[in-house]
């Protein structure tokens, strides 16, 4: 018998990762700021949460974990090839960021793509009580919120873009375009990171599909969908916590200690993704060090590069660039056990991740474009001394929150370095003013804001208990 939920959330993921064990499989709740955000929603409402829980073929059967109840979506090896690998991350990702790398463009996706859409609507069909609220979240599922609405009108449904939302003349490239457009408006609430996006959504609503808008919301079949800006941030109190521990603070001597002790340490975590800025943040430093004005052993660069996506073939050759960039940098710059690059290709726990926040300097974040970008608020809620000092991106979402940070333009090499130099040697009473200013925006704009904000403005009844 299918349990049905007054709440469900629709995202492509599960929150669980899957541990094998000599019981068998185990289920754990994955780390992360939408699961820490809706937790107390989901546990409090006897929730639903719809996604894929990784694995290929049949899905496990649906299960509740702390509280919340799973229900698991398959996806096939074809799913995952067309679907995810095709159309969500070769077609859209591309050209939701300012078609940094070239989209493909492929019918057979885009079959796949509305194909897996309507599976994950027929789930939450099926799991969601009558005139339940229904989050949906992401660009891999962004016809789900009409397919739903088809299938069942007395929901109330929301919709999150995590990612940043094109202007019309890029997303007019788009060959699902009209579907997309028609499928976001099947929602009552349309969220994204920044107002422009939402501006950029209405308007592209009349002059693709003609239809009316005030201010920022749609009139579409005798109803209304609103579009809105709902910057997502982080638990800032979870990283406070942990970057307080005495763990943590020991692994951040630690760390320096390992890296020799330098006067100064930059620091870059990014998913190896071409939207990061990372082949241009290792130019910008390559030329400082050319210059003379930053030297090996007094400065030295840790650049984390999450895996990502590695058998998209843009992925691939990135990873190739950026090696090829750190062995040249190294090669010119380094000395016998004193590189001046140390790239690590792996992925971290978030207290080896907080202890890097609190042993480096110097945070450099120059994503070409971002919706957000959360390293950036996660490296200012981690300077618990307020030390350090953040160089930003101006194409990132959280450029417009964290204002006090050492904004750059990533495509300008110059003006990189020039932020790169005067967060170095910036005054340290200064360097803790700005920390503080960004800390206290933080605190007042946390993640559980976030949520509770978008739920209200959707009109979903208030979680209690």
């Amino acid at each position: 018998m299918t349990v049905r939920s007054g709440f469900v959330v629709v995202a492509n993921r599960l929150p669980v990762d899957e541990q094998v064990t000599s019981t068998g499989r185990q289920w754990r709740t994955s780390p992360g700021g939408l699961v820490t955000a809706l937790l107390p929603v989901l546990a409090v409402r006897g929730a639903t949460w719809v996604g894929w829980a990784g694995g290929v073929g049949g899905a496990p059967e649906p299960f509740d974990l702390d509280g919340i109840r799973l229900h698991p979506v398959p996806l096939s090896a074809d799913d995952i090839e067309c679907y995810y690998e095709g159309e969500s991350n070769t077609t859209i990702w591309p050209l939701y960021h300012d078609a940094v790398e070239t989209p493909t463009f492929s019918r057979r996706w885009r079959d796949a793509y509305r194909a897996v859409n309507e599976r994950f609507a027929d789930a939450a069909a099926e799991v969601a009580a009558d005139c339940a609220t229904v989050w949906v979240h992401d660009y891999q599922l962004q016809l789900v919120p009409a397919m739903l609405r088809a299938r069942r009108p007395d929901l109330r449904i929301g919709f999150f873009l995590h990612i940043p939302f094109p202007p019309i003349e890029l997303f007019m490239q788009m060959p699902l375009r009209a579907e997309i457009l028609r499928g976001l408006l099947g929602a009552d609430l349309v969220g994204f990171q920044q107002k422009l996006a939402a501006q950029n959504f209405v308007r592209l609503a009349r002059h693709l599909l003609g239809l009316r808008y005030t201010g920022t919301t749609v009139d579409i079949d005798g109803r209304t969908t609103k579009a809105d800006a709902f910057p997502i941030s982080i638990d800032v109190k979870e990283m406070e916590e942990l970057a307080a521990s005495s763990e943590v603070q020991a692994r951040a001597r630690q760390i320096r200690a390992e890296l020799g002790d330098p006067k100064t340490v930059i620091l870059g975590v990014d998913r190896l993704d071409y939207t990061k800025g990372i082949e241009l943040r290792l130019d910008a430093f390559r030329e400082l060090l050319e210059e003379g004005t930053l030297s090996v052993p007094d400065t030295v660069m840790v650049q984390v590069a999450t895996p990502s996506r590695e058998r998209v073939e843009h992925y691939e050759e990135l990873r190739v660039r950026v090696e090829r960039e750190v062995g040249r940098i190294n090669g010119d710059f380094g000395g016998v056990g004193l590189p001046a690059v140390h790239y690590l290709h792996q992925s971290y726990n978030r207290s080896e991740l907080a202890a890097l926040y609190c042993a480096a300097d110097v945070m450099i974040v120059t994503p070409l474009r971002d919706g957000m970008n959360l390293v950036a608020k996660e490296y200012v809620a981690a300077r618990i001394d307020q030390g350090g000092a953040l160089v930003l991106s101006e194409f990132t979402g959280a450029a417009s929150e964290l204002r006090h940070a050492f904004l750059c333009n990533p495509h300008d090499s110059d003006g990189v370095k020039d932020a790169l130099v005067r967060a170095i040697h910036v005054d340290k009473a200064e360097g803790r003013r700005r920390m503080r200013l960004m800390q206290r925006y933080l605190r007042a704009h946390d993640v559980n804001r976030w949520a509770r904000s978008f739920l209200a403005e959707l009109g979903a009844p208030e979680a209690t208990g």
